[in-house]
């Protein structure tokens, strides 16, 4: 047998992390799952195996490309049309996975298309490859299987992954301005401090004037970063690594989702698309008939934020322990009080599906409105960083020339 390391999540959304023995990474994510475990990521421990392997492995691995969302709507719509057509679910998936183009996806269809043929029900196979197909999607095709309503199932969740692309294009359109101007900003720092500041050193060196202070400041970072130049570029390669791997942990991952959420004007654009796409996810599996505590420990998972999701974690072990969910809500501090309101009421009625998409629908609003507004809210924060920069260059460099000029004029 092989030895396998996993990470899975418990019932309750708790993170498990271990090494067992199996056969294979199929009989490694079926032990997971008998003790009642959701598989997150499965790794095959091989002994012997060269670094240089690895990342040939990997790079190889690589080459199949990335499962995003596109593919999974893609999917999702494809599966609902072939249901509701009366195609046998085995033949749709095998159909699919020989039209797709892309080899991990196709990959991925062909092994649940065997566990199907093996005996496995569509759910169990999907959530094999938790990578590929999230805990949400695997739960909602559970709930269709048993109520006969697989293709709405579908049709639901290719809706829902829509919003949240959706929501997703709205977030990269509001960082688009603010990163474009901060590289333009670093691009003309650099060429200045290596290129154009050392040409003036010269002149000044011939002029045999009295250097003010800012000048000599920007004159020792300019030769500083022209002779050690490639030791910066080395320690930011290294810094960039040692970055992401600190990422990697789920501390550095807390504390980075943590910060994000507390930038200057983004950061409530970012908190507020969260609790989106964990309102939409909670409305559909807790509409769709999957247990409360599963549908909130699911969509916690799927929000994409470490921060939020451990709150959300509060929220799920307050209504474990027998609290109304408003109150939850309250104490996980992630809602503002109208949302918690809109809970109330949606809690007295027995609609708590529909008040979160009423939720959801209101912070879209927000968001969509925010993002309008961002460059208008940003602009000002970026002349000031503009400004600041054209002082400190204009100070170093013209002062000395100021100063060259009235030697001159004095001689």
């Amino acid at each position: 047998m092989a030895q396998f390391s996993y990470k899975a999540r418990s019932h309750s959304g708790q993170l498990l992390e271990g090494r067992l023995e199996a056969v294979s990474a199929a009989g490694a994510a079926d032990q997971l799952l008998a003790n009642g475990a959701t598989p997150v990521a499965i790794n095959e421990l091989k002994a012997g195996v060269s670094p240089f392997e690895q990342v040939v492995a990997r790079l190889a691995s690589a080459r199949q490309g990335r499962v995003d969302i596109d593919d999974l709507i893609l999917f999702c719509r494809q599966m609902y049309t072939l249901i509701k057509s009366g195609v046998p679910m085995l033949r749709a998936l095998r159909g699919l996975s020989e039209m797709i183009r892309k080899p991990a996806m196709a990959t991925t269809l062909q092994a649940v298309a065997e566990d199907l043929e093996s005996g496995r029900d569509l759910s169990g196979s999907l959530r094999r490859h938790p990578k590929v197909f999230p805990p949400l999607l695997s739960s909602m095709v559970q709930v269709g299987e048993g109520s006969g309503q697989l293709e709405e199932s579908f049709l639901q969740i290719s809706r829902y992954l829509i919003r949240e692309k959706e929501t997703a294009d709205q977030i990269r359109s509001a960082m688009r301005y603010p990163t474009f101007v901060v590289v333009a900003i670093s691009i003309a720092m650099a060429v200045i401090t290596l290129f154009v500041i050392p040409a003036f050193e010269k002149l000044y060196q011939g002029a045999g004037a009295a250097l003010p202070l800012p000048t000599r400041i920007i004159l020792g970072v300019s030769n500083f970063a022209v002779s050690w130049w490639w030791a910066m570029v080395l320690a930011g390669v290294a810094a960039l690594f040692a970055w992401r791997a600190y990422l990697g942990t789920e501390n550095g991952r807390l504390v980075w989702d943590r910060f994000k959420l507390r930038l200057p004007v983004i950061g409530s654009i970012l908190h507020r698309a969260t609790l989106i796409r964990f309102c939409r996810g909670f409305a559909m599996g807790y509409g769709a008939g999957v247990p409360l505590i599963q549908s909130l420990a699911f969509t916690a998972q799927a929000v994409g934020n470490a921060f939020v999701e451990k709150r959300l974690g509060r929220l799920r072990h307050s209504v474990e322990r027998g609290d109304t969910l408003t109150r939850s809500a309250a104490t996980s501090e992630m809602f503002t009080p109208l949302v918690l309101q809109m809970l109330a009421v949606g809690e007295e009625t027995g609609s708590v599906d529909t008040m979160l998409v009423e939720v959801a629908e209101f912070y879209e609003r927000e968001v969509e409105y925010d993002v309008s507004r961002l460059a208008s809210s940003i602009e000002p924060l970026l002349i000031v960083l503009i400004g600041a920069m054209v002082l400190v260059l204009a100070l170093g460099v013209f002062l000395p020339m100021w100063n060259m000029a009235t030697v001159m004029r004095g001689g």
